[in-house]
């Protein structure tokens, strides 16, 4: 780091004045304590002492104050300063022509989007409501976390959020505080916008805990793409999770149907006919 003159006499005349002040301290003491001694001997180096630290503390002072005072313009006659030679660019390029647009369009309509991203219950879903309880506003929901397993304790085991086929079950464990028993309560899973599974009853569990929430489908019905599930307390959204399937599902074995068969029925045995007999002559 770089530290011009001036600098270096203004720290040089700090430090000066710190060491005085500390000096004159440690005379005072020196002094102090000399009165208190019985012994002349003793009591005349004390002062003695504390008179030398007078003296050099008038010292460094006087060499602050000299600092202050000459120093720089001293240590000019010794380090004259050099100019620093400053660059003039050679060549300035200036713009002829400034092209200003002489109209500005002004857009006159605001395309507001008219549909929100907040699922909402069709209708055919809200009619099966039976309308019982009360919410309580300060209910609280974790996030969703999805497994194909869960613990004995409703844990996911191994949660992700993609998932390769085949698949028989997701599973999907959050946990809850604050709920209220009777109050009304749907499940919603939904594929590519498309409602595949919903669940409507009244909240039966305890106030706080975990729950899981589970999609079962037979292994053809597991097709690729985005999945969600979607919960609500009465007709209000709270919260969703999402995932997706990967891969094709397996293709369903056709089964094949025994066709019936005619049975034989018995044919008639031929009979034999009789051999006509001579005709006696009359």
């Amino acid at each position: 780091m770089n530290v011009d003159i001036r600098s270096t006499v203004i720290v040089i005349a700090i430090m000066a004045a710190i060491a005085a002040v500390i000096l004159v301290l440690r005379a005072r003491n020196a002094i102090i304590i000399g009165k208190k001694l019985p012994f002349f001997y003793k009591k005349r180096q004390q002062f003695d002492l504390g008179i030398r630290l007078i003296i050099a503390a008038i010292a460094l002072g006087s060499l602050a104050y000299a600092s202050l005072r000459w120093g720089e313009g001293l240590a000019y006659r010794y380090f004259p300063p050099t100019l620093t030679p400053s660059l003039t660019p050679t060549i300035t390029l200036t713009p002829t022509i400034t092209l200003t647009p002489t109209m500005t369009l002004t857009p006159t309509i605001t395309n507001t989007p008219s549909v929100t991203n907040t699922p909402s219950l069709p209708e055919e879903i809200l009619d099966q409501f039976e309308a019982i309880g009360t919410p309580q506003d300060d209910y609280l929901f974790s996030s969703i976390k999805f497994s194909t397993e869960i613990d004995d304790d409703l844990q996911p085991v191994e949660p992700a959020n993609e998932f390769e086929n085949p698949l028989e079950v997701i599973f999907a464990s959050y946990s809850y505080n604050m709920m209220t028993n009777g109050i009304q309560w749907t499940e919603v899973w939904v594929r590519d916008g498309q409602i595949i599974q919903y669940n409507v009853g009244t909240w039966q569990g305890q106030s706080g805990g975990y729950g899981v929430s589970k999609l079962e489908l037979p292994a053809e019905e597991w097709l690729p793409g985005p999945y969600q599930l979607q919960f609500f307390i009465g007709s209000e959204w709270i919260m969703s999770g999402h995932f997706r399937v990967l891969g094709n599902p397996p293709t369903a074995t056709p089964t094949i149907t025994p066709t019936p068969s005619l049975t034989p029925s018995n044919t008639p045995t031929r009979t034999n006919t009789p051999i006509p007999s001579n005709t006696s002559q009359p």
